[in-house]
């Protein structure tokens, strides 16, 4: 059997609900003890990298089809005003 590293390993109440809610607050002052948290703030990081650049990818996507609509609508009036003596 394992023995504890110290006394307050062993801590036991008798109560589950209360013994739960130590072990588990145990687990997050150690959590937060070990640095560990900083892979919160990386996956924050990340999200907000992915929406610049989708919002960038959103903003060339606009540009690019304003500026081939343009261009179809110009192609779409020559076409209709087409002549066979004169050119666009």
């Amino acid at each position: 059997m394992n023995a504890p590293k110290n006394a307050h390993d062993d801590f036991r109440t008798g109560i589950p609900a209360v013994d739960f809610l130590v072990t588990f607050l145990r687990g997050r002052v150690e959590r937060a003890r070990s640095g560990e948290l900083d892979r919160g703030a990386s996956a924050v990081e990340w999200v907000i990298i992915s929406a610049v650049v989708v919002a960038i990818v959103g903003v060339v996507a606009a540009i690019i089809n304003a500026a081939l609509s343009e261009g179809a609508n110009k192609v779409g009036d020559c076409i209709k005003g087409a002549d066979a003596g004169k050119t666009c």
